[in-house]
């Protein structure tokens, strides 16, 4: 018995770094960073325009602050399969541009 658990223990600890190194597809990661976004009372999902290439993730559009513009970048790296984010983010001027 003792004998299967060591052996059990040793295929997980070599499994280990080929599930995480498992990609995640862009529909996944483009939905999960929108629910993510949409979940944020500060950000709220925005009027912005998110898109994903290869775990690459690419924010544009305008938001109301530099705030929300940094926590929309700070939201998006937490989220599973981003490899990195692309923040072009601009931030809405008080005569509206």
């Amino acid at each position: 018995m003792r004998t299967i658990s060591i052996l059990l223990m040793m295929f997980l600890i070599a499994a280990t770094p080929f599930a995480a190194t498992k990609d995640v597809s862009d529909d996944h990661v483009y939905d999960q960073v929108r629910l993510k976004l949409a979940g944020d009372r500060d950000v709220g999902g925005g009027a912005f325009t998110v898109k994903v290439t290869q775990g690459v993730v690419e924010l544009s559009g305008t938001v109301k602050s530099e705030s929300i513009r940094v926590k929309a970048e700070k939201l998006t790296k937490k989220v599973k399969g981003v490899k990195s984010v692309v923040n072009q983010l601009k931030v809405a001027t008080a005569n509206g541009g």
